[in-house]
């Protein structure tokens, strides 16, 4: 694993820590993007791991793009920037999508960006006091080449994603709470724990319910009821037949704890 992105696991949870502080943990020009497809594949190849945090070292949780790397775009051929693109950073808000396992952002900091475009790929975002959040590509002339479009507003509606796109503003965490981008704000010494404890309260739960039921809820921001009920019924019908929905049954009946293992 690539020195900029830490992964750690405890039990069932793993954390992966942007580790790129000096820099304030650019997603471009420095290898991170690499670093997060090689964490990501491992966690989906992992069925022990049953939630991921996704934080930054240091003061922020990522300051998006490389501004300084971005120098060089202007010299490259259409076609090849075009494919650095769609090979590199946009390869990343495809495997979160497709990652059945929950990632929850624990935002320590500023997430400007595509740092705040790469919280919003993940499920559960909480936020420390301290956090900033801006789309803010129009201030250097370009646009979300990663998906934040599509993202943000499914998240927050679309008037304010485009007062934040258009504008390029910077909002506080509490602003953020108010807009539904993040789910908690909590003081600073609390936001791992804070994270660790939802990331808990997932794992406890039977994995393959967890992953259908990610998978059903991502498939649902693209797909028709009747479609997505189709969906739902075959999926319904492994969870039923499942060794964990059978433990939890006899569990709730004999009044105990249930114990799954996936």
């Amino acid at each position: 694993m690539s020195e900029l992105l830490q992964y750690q696991q405890d039990g069932h949870v793993v954390t992966l820590t942007l580790n790129d502080p000096e820099r304030r943990n650019p997603l471009t020009g420095n290898g991170m993007v690499e670093a997060l497809l090689e964490a990501l594949d491992r966690i989906h190849r992992d069925s022990s791991v049953r939630a991921v945090i996704l934080t930054g070292a240091g003061t922020a949780f990522s300051s998006g793009g490389n501004v300084r790397d971005m120098q060089r775009y202007a010299r490259m051929p259409n076609m090849a920037l075009r494919q650095e693109y769609r090979l590199g950073i946009q390869q990343v808000p495809l495997a979160l999508f497709n990652l059945e396992v929950p990632v929850i952002a624990a935002i320590n900091g500023h997430a400007i960006g595509a740092g705040l475009d790469l919280a919003c790929m993940c499920d559960i975002r909480v936020a420390a006091e301290q956090a900033k959040f801006a789309e803010s590509f129009v201030k250097l002339g370009i646009i979300p080449g990663d998906g934040g479009a599509w993202l943000l507003p499914r998240i927050i509606g679309l008037s304010r994603a485009s007062e934040l796109t258009l504008t390029g503003q910077t909002i506080d965490a509490r602003q953020a709470l108010d807009w539904n981008l993040v789910s908690r704000v909590v003081p600073a010494e609390e936001l791992l724990p804070c994270a660790r404890e939802i990331a808990e309260a997932i794992a406890a739960n039977p994995p393959h319910a967890v992953r259908l039921a990610k998978r059903l809820m991502r498939e649902a921001l693209h797909t028709r009821l009747d479609t997505l009920l189709e969906m739902s019924a075959a999926y319904q019908v492994l969870a039923h037949q499942s060794a964990d929905h059978q433990e939890a049954v006899a569990a709730f009946i004999d009044k105990r704890t249930p114990v799954f293992t996936g």
